[in-house]
């Protein structure tokens, strides 16, 4: 795995202000595989850092109960500025603490677009008074995302920006491209990509492949994604730069990493929760089908094997939600109408859980770390983690705890989720994120 070499200093997080934690979990499972913790016993929280003295303190029964260090989600879609009515700061990040996210990253497809050091500022303005969980943000590579010139990387670095995407839309100039590689060796700023070629993706509305061509609806073909990630791989790797891949959906784009990764490209990538539990067959003869419309798309059992076969052997480096928030008056359009994107923030650990762990695909410290340890390496993030003396971000999980996805408001503003109606096994009770005690599960 390609993972950055420490946490950047310039990145900002910020965070409302709020009372620091103060609270013992008694006999609970405490699971921190890269700090190599995996005991049962008691977790003190003085002041918002984990360890110290319990006396005193509030006593929660854990007993049951598995406490991990937080998710670090770095793909997320707050709407914030211009499209509040789906989700602003306040909202999304307090779906964040209800799925037991510790820290979340912003993408710029906002109405403006987040490409400039003033939309980042009052953003990271916002967020101070807004986030629940500590809250970074990654600017636009190029001006309004149109591909064309490029942003002020490094006024944006000094800023604070975490990284740096034009997420929703490729950068379909390799030259444009090739420029933004160069100039990141003066910055930093880890490039996150949306990969696609517009070309070959053309008007589609879903996967390309034999439901596509059954209920008669365009497709994306998955080698849409894979050329334009083969091309971005050897520009990295000729200018030394280090890209990281959003939302990998195809078996060939799979393919494309390993090989970049074999030949020493410094390239990752994510994984979301619904390319890894749904394909393509579920959009056929479901009454909401614009549920399940998102870029890319979901695909076919094929692809979704390779998803999970790239992530047990690390060629898929971690997992991100692309919390992607929509009213339901858009998603209630035919199909072909309906806005790509649904949301996942609070069902992301209990559906990793559910078809990796409980599924016997990896144990539950590998999951740990794939949606913790590693997103934070990844993008120079400070890390998670249950060791003495941390910053308390975790969340305390009940993995055998069955829920029905949807039987319980969420707190997003929106409920565009893939997952409506599915049981799923792993429930957050208690998320602890920058040192505040930001959720607990009344019911």
């Amino acid at each position: 795995m390609t993972t950055a070499a420490g946490a950047n200093p310039r990145v900002r997080l910020p965070q409302r202000p709020g009372d620091p934690a103060n609270v013992v979990l008694r006999g609970a499972r405490l699971l921190d595989p890269a700090a190599g913790i995996d005991a049962v016993g008691d977790l003190v929280v003085r002041d918002g850092v984990i360890g110290g003295d319990a006396a005193g303190l509030e006593e929660v029964d854990a007993a049951g109960l598995t406490v991990i260090p937080g998710i670090v989600d770095v793909h997320v879609h707050l709407r914030t500025p211009g499209k509040e009515h789906a989700e602003d700061i306040a909202s999304g990040t307090a779906s964040a603490a209800a799925g037991g996210v510790v820290t979340v990253l912003a993408m710029p497809n906002t109405q403006p677009p987040t490409d400039n050091p003033s939309i980042l500022g009052s953003l990271l303005q916002r967020a101070a008074q807004e986030a629940v969980v500590p809250t970074g943000f990654i600017p636009a590579i190029t001006v309004g995302q149109q591909g064309d010139a490029l942003t002020e990387h490094g006024d944006l670095a000094e800023a604070g920006a975490a990284a740096l995407s034009d997420d929703g839309v490729p950068v379909a100039s390799a030259l444009v491209m090739r420029r933004a590689l160069q100039y990141q060796r003066a910055t930093g700023l880890l490039f996150t990509l949306h990969e696609e070629d517009m070309s070959l993706s053309g008007d589609g509305v879903m996967h390309e492949g034999v439901v596509s061509a059954r209920i008669g609806l365009s497709g994306i073909p998955g080698v849409s994604e894979a050329v334009q990630v083969a091309r971005d791989c050897a520009l990295a790797g000729y200018e030394d730069g280090r890209i990281h891949i959003c939302h990998v959906s195809a078996r060939e784009t799979v393919e494309e990493i390993r090989r970049a990764k074999e030949r020493g490209v410094q390239v990752t990538a994510e994984v979301t929760p619904h390319h890894l539990l749904l394909t393509e067959d579920v959009i056929d003869g479901d009454p909401d089908p614009a549920r399940f419309k998102m870029n890319p798309p979901l695909r076919s059992e094929d692809d979704r094997q390779a998803l999970i076969e790239g992530l047990l052997d690390g060629t898929i480096d971690c997992i991100a939600t692309d919390h992607a928030p929509h009213p339901a008056d858009e998603k209630e359009n035919p199909f072909a109408a309906a806005p790509f994107g649904v949301i996942g923030l609070e069902t992301a650990f209990a559906a990793c859980n559910t078809e990796l762990v409980e599924g016997g695909r990896m144990p539950l410290s590998d999951l740990v770390l794939r949606m913790s340890t590693i997103p934070a390496q990844v993008f120079g993030l400070p890390v998670p983690t249950l060791a003495e003396g941390a910053p308390a971000n975790l969340a305390v999980v009940d993995t055998a705890a069955v829920d029905r996805v949807g039987d319980r408001p969420y707190a997003s503003k929106s409920t565009n989720a893939a997952f409506t109606g599915m049981d799923l096994t792993g429930r957050v009770v208690m998320t602890i994120a920058g040192g505040q005690d930001v959720y607990r599960r009344t019911a």
